[in-house]
């Protein structure tokens, strides 16, 4: 995982004598291609490549029993790749493909409300994923949800971002998990979310139940292997999301208003001058007749 240290592993078979040996470990894809060069007793640094240098050590307690694997500190993400261990003396050469992860948990919040079916739309996001991961919901008997396709976008540290929206109804439990994993390097990381009934009662005049549920409903946000500072900020998002969804729907409902009254306002005007026109047109009538 990011920031850990790990051993590259480098054995000879049988085990032979290797302080007096020259040893260079490589990644061909790399420019220089040199991680860390050992030759006649010392360790040669002139061409290492900068990527590496003060991160890689070998024990030479292990040299001596032909043992040429290398301690690797502080992995990244650009440390991804295909190594090459050789051994010229021997003509041997050994490769081993690394893969370092990072992970993050996810946070769910609150999205918005449906109103043609008062179901609920939750948004999940997770971010410092590598490789890239896949997410999942579940119901609360760990069902899977049908949700929208994943959005996912890779920054310039090459880690991925990803986020899942999904829209759910009233059921048996109301509790819902995001889940985001990645197969590759054997990583899950959850989090579940309890939407109280009345969150599901929402009617076309929705502004004043909605304001109701928040102040008066009771939501928690149940994060698995997060610090209970998470907890919070995810519950905190949470109630502004739905505080800013109900200054949307208050704020469209005085434009409709506004429109109408502007509706009426013109629709006076053009019937007084309709008024205006059929009085001269009489006027003229009553002329002629004269």
């Amino acid at each position: 995982m990011v920031g850990g240290d790990i051993v590259l592993p480098c054995q000879l078979e049988p085990p032979v004598d290797a302080v007096s040996m020259t040893m260079e470990l490589g990644r061909p894809d790399l420019e220089p291609r040199f991680v860390y060069v050992w030759h006649d007793g010392q360790e040669l640094l002139t061409d290492q490549n900068q990527a590496y240098k003060g991160r890689v050590l070998l024990s030479n307690d292990r040299l001596k029993l032909g043992d040429l694997s290398l301690n690797l500190y502080k992995v990244t993400i650009s440390d991804n790749g295909r190594y090459r261990c050789f051994i010229p003396k021997l003509n041997k050469e050994y490769f081993l493909e690394l893969l370092v992860g990072s992970v993050s948990s996810p946070g769910i919040n609150l999205s918005g409300i449906h109103k043609a079916n008062s179901a609920v739309m939750l948004d999940c996001r997770s971010k410092g994923w590598y490789p890239e991961p896949e997410v999942v919901w579940l119901d609360g008997e760990g069902n899977l949800l049908s949700a929208g396709p994943t959005e996912t976008v890779r920054g310039p540290d090459d880690l991925y971002t990803v986020s899942s929206r999904v829209t759910v109804e009233k059921r048996h439990s109301n509790n819902f998990t995001c889940r985001v994993q990645q197969k590759d390097i054997n990583q899950t990381r959850e989090t579940h979310i309890y939407v109280p009934e009345n969150f599901f009662m929402a009617t076309s005049n929705c502004a004043a139940s909605i304001a109701f549920s928040v102040l008066f409903g009771f939501m928690f946000v149940l994060a698995r292997k997060q610090e209970h500072q998470q907890l919070h900020m995810n519950t905190d998002r949470l109630m502004k999301s739905t505080m800013d969804e109900v200054k949307r729907i208050t704020e469209r409902k005085e434009k409709v208003e506004k429109h109408m009254e502007k509706i009426k306002n013109q629709m006076e005007d053009i019937e007084k001058q309709r008024e205006e026109i059929e009085s001269k047109l009489q006027s003229k009538r009553g002329g002629r007749l004269l």
